[in-house]
């Protein structure tokens, strides 16, 4: 995890030589209001201003950004001729800057994109504004693929920003429900990274810091009521994350919830969260010992604990017919087949079909 972070109130405005050492014209990838709305944008701004770099702003990234919008942006970076990149926003502004930052350096035809070996990118610096998916310090960048009608992942280890901010003031405005969703992406990352067979001593660690750093949390998420503290720790521990995830990559989970959100619209942490607690129940039987390592960090020792605590969270209202059971298990058993086979938890296609039918709408064909 090469990416140099730099932590804590006002981290962004204390370090203009990051981004003077970067390039002499930056694109800020970010939505279309949140970066501005948050404040980050103006810092950004302000530093530019202060070391004379010339910059300009792609914000036209979506929710779950498409192929098309990453194409957009590389061919707009090209035609600007900006040699870094600064990425603001949650994870849809951070994924979209890694595949901008590859497009832009080469040309890659659509049907190649998903296949690696990416040879340069772009110099790239992060700042979240959420606390989720510690997208910040992870060489991956999840792209909607309408064509398949589910989420493809792009990732080589050029795809790692250089640097990254993480300052709890940003996230000061953020909705309630975003908070939730994105701690529990968090939590999804750190817990699946546990799950993994490519975890190890190191990454463990790391993700059992990240679970009792949110855990601390589960008061506030539940309240709805954060101070600065608890800001600045959710997006530490959902960095952390960010860490482990880069060494051991995610479940099956994150393929199911792809789903959710493609054709229901679910909030991606929270698509993650709908299943995560049945999941782990599914583990306590075929590996317990890893399972208790998990809840313990939670302070809960049943997955059933975990279940009934994101359903008080999230209280989940989507609803699925019959069809898109069997549907949305059918691109998880095709999309999903690497994620399924590295996990510690071994699921079979009746179980995924079990998981989603939990959501099952009677009556619905």
């Amino acid at each position: 995890m090469p990416v140099r972070v730099y932590s804590g109130a006002n981290c962004l405005l204390q370090h203009p030589e990051v981004f003077a050492a970067a390039g002499k014209k930056a694109l800020i990838v970010c939505g279309r209001n949140s970066a501005k709305r948050c404040g980050v944008f103006a810092d950004i701004e302000k530093i530019l201003k202060e070391t004379g770099q010339d910059f300009v702003a792609f914000d036209r990234v979506e929710p779950n950004p498409s192929i098309e919008t990453v194409y957009e942006g590389a061919a707009f970076a090209r035609s600007e001729g900006a040699d870094f990149i600064v990425a603001a926003g949650g994870g849809s502004p951070m994924d979209a800057a890694k595949a901008i930052a590859v497009l832009a350096c080469a040309s890659i035809p659509r049907e190649a994109l998903f296949q690696g070996n990416y040879v340069k990118a772009l110099p790239m610096i992060h700042i979240p504004t959420t606390a989720g998916t510690g997208s910040e310090l992870t060489p991956y960048a999840i792209l909607t693929d309408d064509r398949i009608e589910t989420k493809m992942t792009m990732s080589g280890p050029v795809m790692f920003p250089k640097a990254a901010f993480l300052d709890g003031k940003y996230m000061a405005q953020l909705p309630y429900r975003t908070t939730v969703h994105t701690a529990v992406d968090a939590l999804s990352h750190a817990a699946e990274g546990m799950l993994s067979n490519k975890s190890s001593r190191f990454s463990d660690a790391l993700a059992k810091q990240s679970l009792q750093m949110i855990t601390a949390q589960f008061p506030a998420l539940e309240i709805g009521r954060f101070d600065a503290a608890a800001r600045q720790s959710l997006l530490e521990a959902s960095a952390l994350a960010g860490m482990v995830i880069s060494q051991t990559g995610t479940t099956v989970v994150h393929t199911m919830g792809y789903s959710f959100t493609y054709f229901l619209g679910t909030d991606h942490g929270r698509a993650n969260g709908l299943t995560l607690g049945q999941f782990l129940a599914l583990g306590e039987a075929q590996c317990p010992a890893r399972i208790r390592e998990i809840l313990s960090c939670l302070g809960m020792t049943k997955a059933a604990e975990l279940t009934v605590f994101l359903r008080k969270l999230l209280q989940p209202d989507e609803r699925l017919s019959e069809a898109q059971v069997r549907k949305f298990t059918e691109i998880t058993m095709k999309r999903g087949a690497k994620k399924l086979s590295d996990c510690m938890i071994r699921v079979s296609e009746t179980d995924i079909m079990n998981l989603y039918a939990g959501y099952r709408q009677e009556g619905v064909k």
